[in-house]
């Protein structure tokens, strides 16, 4: 992994100041907990109080049926009761032990009309039906624990005590139907205190319930953030130590890759110094011994056919000594752009070999390059164009620069019979394609040699800016 993966690695891992997942189970579970709470513990509350509520109405409704029931009876004809109903009614509810719990009442006939009260003030007078009201006509006995608020009930909410107020359908003996709703107002201090004993109660059930679930899952939670923070910890260590390791590794491909630099400008430099040598030394020697032979020739005619013969041979030698003396020397490309040392490459290769080669350039702003970079680009072009002219007979040689600023790419393409000899050969006056493959990587570039899909071979490399750095 190189040095900037491990640094992207690391800004992945949060460090400093954060919160564990333990603390942040803690903080959105117990808002979400507390939550859940209030609502659990508002609908139980509701839920217990409805069902108090509603048993307790049931039961005092089915006995006060029984005691209003008949002396109502006259009411599926009468809009109100008569003053023998009305009498026993107040002896009911002032001389028995109903009275001391039911505080008041009224028989309502339809469309709020009071056919009876307890207070003689509310006979005769309409008032707007209450939603309790309208369900009692339809059959439903209902029940509301001091929610006095209707205009009728002044003389209930003036007694200041906890009321429960009652309504409960009146039905005709012999048919079922209803005839009348009796409404009455039962004493409810013990309901009162019975129905908030309840509700604490059910608030500290389910508190304690919550509590108990809450403490469960942060203690699975703290659990797996302890292991995810000892992982975290030996991973932020690990990746210190690859960081580490790539600094490492990034100085000493450094160091390599200057080592290699050296090693290619000291092969360079001995190159052109053999190249030069070869030049000035055997070239010059045997162009003098050819000169020597005219006069061999005059001094012995009869040799004259073995002395052509050494001529011929002697030339030829030169001639191929001068082709590798210009092979091993090369132009000062170290102040060349890479455009540049391209075409001073293909012209030197033209004039060697009378090969037509084609360039195809683009991109006019290239990378930032070292001297053994460019001095690469040079034996690349050359070394390729050579292996071309040897195997594939210099068909359809082209060689394609595309550049910007942070990559080169050069390829080297012919049209001849595939990379089958070219990728492994060795050009007559060059270290061969293996040679080059190894200068491109020791500069952290990359090298291949393949064949084109409509035939040939393509050679190519590739440098990035910063590799040969």
């Amino acid at each position: 992994m190189t040095m900037h993966k491990a640094r992207r690695i690391r800004m992945s891992i949060p460090r400093g100041r954060r919160r564990t997942l333990a603390a942040q189970f803690a903080l959105v579970g117990g808002v979400v907990m507390a939550a859940a709470t209030l609502v659990a513990g508002f609908w139980v509350s509701e839920r217990i109080e409805h069902g108090v509520l509603r048993n307790s109405a049931n039961a005092t409704a089915h006995y006060m049926e029984s005691v209003i029931s008949p002396l109502s009876q006259e009411l599926a004809r009468s809009d109100r009761l008569s003053e023998d109903s009305r009498r026993a009614l107040r002896r009911i509810f002032e001389e028995t032990p109903l009275g001391a719990r039911v505080v008041s009442y009224k028989i309502w006939k339809p469309g709020g009309l009071v056919a009876d009260a307890s207070d003689p003030a509310l006979i005769g007078r309409r008032f707007a039906p209450t939603e309790n009201l309208r369900e009692a006509w339809k059959g439903e006995v209902r029940a509301d624990l001091q929610e006095l608020r209707d205009d009728e009930d002044a003389g209930e909410k003036a007694l200041n005590i906890p009321l429960l107020e009652i309504y409960s359908p009146i039905r005709e003996d012999w048919s079922g139907r209803i005839i009348a709703v009796a409404e009455f107002y039962e004493r409810s201090e013990k309901l009162a205190a019975d129905l908030a004993a309840a509700r604490r109660n059910s608030w500290i059930a389910v508190g304690a319930a919550m509590l108990t679930i809450f403490a469960a899952l942060f203690g699975i939670v703290a659990r797996g953030s302890r292991t995810i923070e000892r992982q975290r910890a030996a991973l932020t260590m690990r990746l210190d130590e690859l960081a580490a390791l790539s600094e490492t590794n990034r100085a000493l491909r450094r160091r390599v890759q200057e080592a290699a630099a050296r090693s290619a400008a000291a092969g360079e430099q001995t190159l052109r110094r053999i190249g030069a040598d070869l030049h000035d030394g055997p070239a010059q020697l045997l162009a003098f011994a050819a000169l020597r032979l005219d006069a061999l020739r005059r001094a012995a005619p009869a040799a004259a056919a073995d002395i052509d013969a050494i001529e011929s041979a002697l030339r030829e030698s030169i001639r191929e000594l001068r082709a590798v003396s210009r092979g091993l020397s090369r132009p000062e490309v170290e102040r060349l752009s890479p455009s540049e040392i391209v075409e001073a490459a293909v012209e030197a290769h033209r004039m060697r070999t009378r090969d037509a080669v084609r360039i195809d350039i683009a991109g006019d702003e290239a990378p930032a390059l070292s001297a053994a970079a460019r001095i690469c680009i040079f034996r690349f072009v050359q070394e390729a164009l050579n292996n071309a002219h040897r195997h594939a007979g210099s068909e359809g040689l082209r060689v394609e620069l595309r550049q910007s600023p942070t990559e080169l790419r050069l390829r080297v393409l012919d049209a001849g019979p595939g990379p089958g000899a070219a990728a492994h050969g060795r050009a007559s006056t060059g270290l061969g394609l293996a040679g080059l493959r190894d200068r491109v990587e020791s500069l952290g570039g990359e090298f291949f040699v393949r064949p084109r899909p409509q035939g040939g071979t393509e050679v190519a490399m590739i440098l990035c800016a910063g590799d040969d750095r």
